[in-house]
């Protein structure tokens, strides 16, 4: 039998060095490198043969070359996932032959999310649940809690991957759940479960057996201290789709985001609320994130985020106050601490206004995360809100990137945010020059700015 060879393998990048080195080249970070036994290499590795457990990969084993123009372009019926949320973060549903990783925090709700999926799904299509962290009577138990239909749901409590495999091509199911994939091994693969190489090759075998079959394999994974997907990143590349479950313990919600997805918009959000029986989506997330109190404060304002494939309506709250240390604060939750911070630099040169001596508070109500420049401009009114203890009007909705100029910079997609905020009650609304419509939706009063100080100015 021929040797089993090591590699050393960078848990940051993926990147593979045959030797242990301090500082990973590639990305370089220090003493990210962990030793990777690979397995054995089989009869007929070396010429890609059968035998070498890869043959077809992406798919049916095909050795002939085909023309781009002649590739059947017939698009492939995607599976519901009986949630509404779930099926537009996924980008319109479950594509056979797909690898799906769900990652979040310890009771976020991914097995709880993929459980009442799998049940209303066995009702009409071959289901096989594998659970490697759970016994099969404390899965019988939430799902009885969660009152869910259990008819037709194969379960399998496994943690062998040969074992998984030789059970599916049994009952060859449609839909392949692994929780999760930080308890699976590799007989050949001598290593502890939840290591680099038991993970990499772990998925990697089961998506081979995913996509060969067309079935669609949905995995569970765990997330790091820093809430990040845990495991080797070369597992990113592998799969099609990575969604993220968040919320605290503190919140009945949770936002599911898709981080990276072939067969959909990335950044896509969806909303649901974590009840007595489960996960409920929400269908209109603006709602929740609106439930404002009715007496008007200082440095409260509702702006208008773009996520994914629609616009959703959050509140910003900015707090300033006198600091008493030599370096005044600023704490950002939602927002990226450092765009604060040029933010406020913007305000100071070309708002007149200083904040050098105050400590700057912000919050997206809802644990909302913003990723893009559009709040910068409802940011900025709402501290300006706070500096000067002047409540703002109930009935604004503000949007628009600033630039380090003073100029304000149209977004994409303005008009479908105006509209939304119309639809919401809102009658004002501030937004860049280049996202004004040519007629204001009706009720709605649109101010075009151009420069920080015409915003102020409109206030």
């Amino acid at each position: 039998m021929a040797k089993a060879k090591s590699a050393f393998v960078c848990t940051e990048c993926g990147a593979e060095y045959s030797k242990w080195q301090g500082q990973c080249t590639s990305c370089q970070e220090w003493n990210t490198l962990s030793e990777v036994r690979l397995a054995a290499a089989r009869p007929g590795a070396a010429s890609g043969g059968a035998g070498s457990g890869r043959s077809g990969y992406a798919g049916a084993l095909t050795r002939e070359v085909v023309d781009l123009a002649n590739v059947d372009l017939s698009e492939v019926p995607r599976l519901s996932s009986t949630f509404g949320e779930f099926d537009r973060v996924l980008g319109g549903g479950l594509v056979p032959g797909s690898a799906v990783l769900l990652g979040g925090h310890p009771g976020a709700g991914k097995s709880t999310l993929l459980l009442q999926s799998a049940c209303k799904l066995a009702q009409s299509r071959r289901v096989l649940y594998v659970t490697g962290e759970e016994s099969l009577s404390q899965v019988a138990m939430r799902a009885h809690r969660l009152q869910l239909p259990v008819q037709g749901l194969k379960m399998l409590a496994e943690t062998s991957v040969e074992t998984i495999l030789a059970v599916a091509e049994r009952e060859r199911p449609e839909i392949l759940v692994i929780d999760s994939i930080q308890t699976m091994h590799l007989e050949d693969i001598a290593s502890a479960p939840g290591g680099v190489a038991q993970v990499r090759e772990s998925a990697a075998a089961l998506t081979r057996f995913a996509k060969q079959t067309n079935t669609v394999l949905l995995l569970v994974g765990h997330v790091t201290k820093d809430g990040t997907l845990a495991g080797p990143k070369v597992l990113e590349h592998m799969i099609d789709a990575s969604l993220l479950l968040e919320g605290g313990a503190d919140s009945r919600f949770r936002t599911l985001r898709g981080q990276k997805n072939r067969f959909g918009a990335v950044n896509e959000l969806g909303v649901f609320a974590m009840l007595e029986h489960g996960l409920k989506e929400v269908k209109n997330p603006s709602a929740i994130f609106l439930s404002r109190t009715q007496e008007q404060s200082p440095g409260s304002l509702v702006m208008v985020v773009w996520e994914g494939t629609r616009p959703i309506l959050v509140e910003v709250q900015a707090l300033l106050d006198d600091s008493a240390l030599g370096n005044p604060r600023r704490v950002a939750v939602g927002l990226d601490p450092n765009r604060l911070a040029m933010l406020l630099a913007v305000l100071h040169r070309h708002g007149g206004l200083f904040t050098g001596d105050q400590d700057v508070f912000l919050n997206v109500v809802g644990g909302v995360k913003v990723l893009e420049t559009s709040a910068d401009l409802a940011v900025l009114l709402a501290v300006v809100s706070s500096l000067q203890s002047r409540p703002l009007p109930r009935e604004l909705v503000v949007f628009g990137e600033v630039g380090l100029s003073g100029e304000i910079r149209p977004v994409p997609s303005g008009q479908e945010r105006i509209v939304e905020a119309a639809k919401h009650g809102f009658t004002r609304a501030i937004v860049p020059r280049g996202n004004a419509p040519k007629t204001s939706p009706p009720g709605m009063e649109v101010v075009a700015v151009d420069k920080l100080a015409e915003a102020l100015e409109a206030l």
